[in-house]
């Protein structure tokens, strides 16, 4: 019988209660010691401290040194991602016909998903782009098409400079609250950075929401001709 992963070794590091807090905590993308995490699982730093030990064992998770400091990160965007599909089924196993997400309308409308824009911009985003001809979407495949490539090139995308490297230049990503794809991938991230760098949005602190000024809310539905 030909060798296969086993699923069930990550399946039991992520199905832990705790463990699956820390983990979802980390999905905004930053870095945050074992002390913050601790407190969004709410146990002890001690107990804290052995399912972080844990996560990193099993490369759920890294850690990064910053003088006396530890600094805990997902391991990379396709961690990011298991967490948000496993997001996403849970919500509809565990409360079928009822609406899915965040209770919190900021985190609703706009939130990271670890290097992305998610929530009900982010579908938005995708659906548009995908209306405009500028990606073809696909579950598994979603490409950016010629117009697509000219349309953000015009918005400063340098594409010698993005380079996908391991990582697609789009991705559909299912988002967990809307049930719909939202764009990931490398160009998801340069959206989601060129908004921050625009002053367009910013992140709340201890957050996952996005927060969008009144004239940069305007600017984004413009720029993708969203229809707000």
């Amino acid at each position: 019988m030909p060798l296969q992963p086993d699923i069930s070794q990550i399946a039991s590091l992520i199905g832990d209660n705790a463990r699956a807090r820390m983990l979802t905590a980390l999905m905004g993308g930053k870095a945050l010691t074992a002390t913050e995490l601790a407190l969004e699982a709410n146990i002890t730093p001690p107990t804290a401290s052995s399912h972080l030990h844990k996560l990193v064992e099993g490369q759920l998770l890294i850690v990064r040194k910053q003088g006396r400091h530890k600094y805990f990160q997902l391991q990379g965007h396709d961690v990011a991602e298991l967490l948000e599909s496993l997001l996403s089924i849970s919500a509809r196993l565990q409360n079928p016909g009822r609406k899915t997400g965040p209770s919190n309308p900021r985190l609703r409308q706009a939130r990271v998903c670890y290097n992305h824009l998610a929530g009900e911009l982010g579908v938005a985003l995708f659906d548009s782009l995908s209306a405009q001809q500028l990606i073809t979407p696909s579950p598994d495949n979603t490409q950016l098409t010629t117009a697509g490539h000219e349309f953000f090139q015009q918005q400063g995308v340098d594409f010698d400079q993005l380079k996908p490297g391991r990582r697609p230049l789009c991705k559909a990503c299912l988002d967990w609250s809307e049930r719909r794809s939202h764009l990931a991938g490398v160009l998801g991230q340069w959206i989601l950075d060129d908004l921050f760098a625009s002053g367009w949005a910013e992140r709340e602190l201890d957050s996952r929401a996005v927060r969008f000024s009144e004239r940069g809310l305007r600017l984004f539905l413009m720029r993708y001709g969203i229809v707000g």
